[in-house]
């Protein structure tokens, strides 16, 4: 059963909606990828300053599976040089589009992606939230 789900959840193609951003001076601007990659096995939704080859100054999303049908949207993370960009709600918006594309339940414990639901109450969204 959990190979199954493990193997239906690998499946999911993610439908983000984002336009590359300049971060930085207009001297030492640097671009980062505004592609939001799904990290599957660790369970996790990043996105990385540049090519994202090597990145290691990533914005992160965590989350994980507390029942077969069920996940936890833990925590994001956005460094200080990717921040005021968006970056924080691409990652919660692919993460709440896995949830609806999955229909997963999820339980939100963190913060931002709480104050992202207040901001963008769609119904799609409510309908997979628990308290």
């Amino acid at each position: 059963m959990g190979l199954e789900l493990l193997s239906r959840v690998a499946a999911v193609t993610l439908r983000v909606q984002t336009h590359p951003t300049a971060v930085g001076s207009s001297r030492s601007a640097r671009w980062f990828s505004s592609v939001v990659q799904h990290d599957r096995r660790n369970r996790l939704f990043t996105v990385c300053p540049g090519s994202g080859a090597g990145c290691g100054d990533r914005a992160v999303l965590h989350y994980r599976f507390t029942a077969p049908q069920e996940v936890e949207l833990m925590s994001t993370f956005v460094p200080e040089a990717l921040r005021g960009r968006g970056v924080a709600a691409m990652l919660s918006q692919a993460a709440l589009e896995f949830v609806v594309e999955e229909n997963l339940k999820a339980h939100v414990s963190c913060w931002y992606i709480q104050k992202y639901l207040e901001e963008n109450p769609l119904r799609r969204y409510q309908d997979q939230i628990l308290p």
